[in-house]
């Protein structure tokens, strides 16, 4: 007998019929004497919606009544899925995060969990029943409701697991495993049955929509036995995140390549070429609570230099406010803006005992006329701008050279 956590997404959760699928697929593992902890996300589209509300009667929503709001999608669908099992005869019982009390600090709309109450959960498993955890929230210490940022849910599901010790976390998606990159763009590509945490982590942060990022830091951190499944097949292994390299001999130097569409390019122009400036500049936009990725100074001439960085688009306006009041105290001669750029990277624990993947990469988007805009390294990854008309071209010629759409 295993305790395994499944995670289930919206899209899993979608209809009273893909419910009712989910809950013969618990069944299965309860009928072989395992017990199960569910973790749901809300119907697909149903945050969306509910946020769409708040917008209607506020054109900036309090943090904190904006969560109590997007918290209700998830409490929908625990108590669906517990009525499906109790119509096929498993006992199973929801509960909210603040019921399970899942601690976490009072961030509203993106909390990070700090703790959680095993002790109603273990009670429930020793008695037979499945438990069905909403995913994406949780209660601070005040008691207010919190939720953790979008894509939370695969974050409840890890940290349940690491909480309760469990066997393995699986975490069901529309998509059955990992790929080496995005099926509709490169057909070629292939499910990987194995990646490294450390893989995954940089494919999560480079775009790959499989896992949030949080999710895995957490696995990882945990030691959680995580693996990716399809809700909608019957019978598949997926893929296994796992702690340690595959150490077979033929072991990919590359992985796979990951995208990120989301990505706005910010120069600061004619700025002092001194001590301190990067700190002048990226200091304000941290204390903005603006993650910046990609940082690029160049050769100063004549005492001055330009500085370039990207942000999410999103947080372009903010940063570009955030620059507009410091420009002058920083002896700026103008801000840029370039929203046409996306990142390509190319990811893999061989990298770092194979030399010649950057050349090769290089000359391979050379050969396509595709001009790199900015670059950032990590010991098993390779990042580079681009303009973002030339991403399909660039993922699948570097899929491509790196013999990705070969099997293994």
């Amino acid at each position: 007998m295993a305790l395994i956590v499944q995670k289930y997404g919206g899209t899993s959760m979608g209809s009273p019929e893909r419910i009712r699928s989910v809950a013969r697929r618990v069944a299965k593992f309860r009928a072989q004497e395992h017990q199960v902890v569910v973790v749901v996300s809300a119907m697909s589209g149903e945050t969306n919606r509910l946020i769409a509300l708040a917008r209607e009667l506020s054109s900036n929503p309090d943090p904190r009544e904006l969560d109590v709001v997007i918290s209700t999608g998830e409490q929908v669908t625990i108590a669906l899925l517990a009525l499906a099992l109790q119509e096929i005869g498993v006992a199973a019982k929801s509960y909210t995060g603040a019921q399970v009390k899942i601690l976490t600090d009072s961030a509203h709309t993106k909390a990070r969990i700090l703790s959680i109450d095993q002790a109603g959960i273990r009670a429930d498993l020793d008695a037979g029943k499945v438990v069905i955890v909403a995913g994406f929230q949780g209660v601070d210490e005040h008691g207010a409701i919190t939720t953790l940022g979008r894509g939370g849910s695969d974050t409840t599901g890890v940290a349940l697991a690491a909480a309760l010790s469990a066997d393995e976390c699986q975490i069901y998606t529309d998509v059955d495993g990992v790929y080496t990159t995005d099926p509709r763009i490169v057909p070629e590509a292939r499910k990987l049955d194995t990646i490294t945490f450390e893989e995954m982590l940089e494919m999560a942060s480079l775009g790959s929509k499989v896992l949030q990022i949080r999710s895995v830091e957490f696995a990882g951190k945990y030691k959680v036995k995580l693996r990716v499944l399809s809700s909608f097949e019957e019978e598949n292994e997926g893929t296994l995140i796992t702690v340690e390299e595959n150490k077979n001999m033929e072991h990919p130097v590359i992985s796979g390549i990951a995208f990120n569409r989301d990505e706005a390019k910010i120069t600061v122009l004619g700025v002092p070429d001194q001590p301190g400036i990067a700190y002048q500049i990226l200091g304000p936009v941290a204390e903005a609570n603006i993650d910046v990725d990609m940082i690029i100074q160049n050769v100063g001439r004549d005492g001055l230099t330009d500085f370039s960085f990207t942000v999410s688009r999103g947080d372009l306006d903010r940063t570009t406010n955030v620059l507009d009041r410091v420009k002058a105290g920083i002896g700026a001669a103008a801000i840029e803006a370039d929203q046409s750029l996306c990142k390509v990277s190319v990811v893999g624990v061989g990298m770092h005992s194979h030399p010649g993947v950057a050349a090769k990469m290089f000359k391979t988007l050379s050969a396509e006329g595709i001009n790199i805009r900015m670059i950032s390294t990590s010991e098993i990854k390779i990042s580079v701008a681009i303009e973002e008309k030339y991403l399909e071209l660039a993922v699948r010629v570097l899929h491509k050279a790196f013999d990705l759409d070969q099997a293994r």
